[in-house]
């Protein structure tokens, strides 16, 4: 009896962290797939985003601290956020396109994707609260 209640509690632990969802890093090409096609957006067909959940899009560098103090935080949200919001991170080093479609001249840079409407693009380092905050009213559409 034992042994099965611990190999269940097993199984759930397992199948817990499987269900967990970790930062994504996106390449161009991958941007264009799951994000946007940005090489084909024009100001009168609008922002086309593609995912079914909105998403969260860090625009950092390897060398820069502030990006490194907001990795961990990304990390924590994309698990407390699992399966309602997506989150990704574009090196804007590696990804020179992107970073010049969106102009992003300093860093960290963060872009919230609602499923609807356009993005808010937010530059600077913010407080995990702050962040928070723009999931749950600007992506989730709940008011505290």
């Amino acid at each position: 009896m034992k042994k099965t209640i611990l190999l269940s509690i097993v199984c759930l632990c397992l199948g817990l962290n499987a269900m967990a969802e970790d930062v994504i890093y996106l390449t161009t090409e991958q941007f264009k797939e799951r994000v946007m096609d940005f090489t084909t957006y024009t100001p009168a067909t609008g922002w086309q985003y593609k995912g079914d959940k909105p998403c969260v899009i860090d625009f950092y560098t390897t060398w820069c601290g502030p990006c490194k103090r907001l990795a961990p935080i990304m990390e924590e949200l994309s698990q407390t956020y699992c399966g309602e919001v997506v989150f990704y991170k574009v090196d804007t080093e590696r990804e020179r396109e992107l970073a010049y479609f969106f102009q992003i001249s300093s860093i960290p840079q963060v872009l919230y994707i609602p499923k609807a409407g356009d993005p808010m693009l937010l530059k600077g380092l913010y407080p995990k609260e702050n962040i928070v905050q723009i999931i749950e009213e600007f992506l989730l559409g709940r008011k505290k």
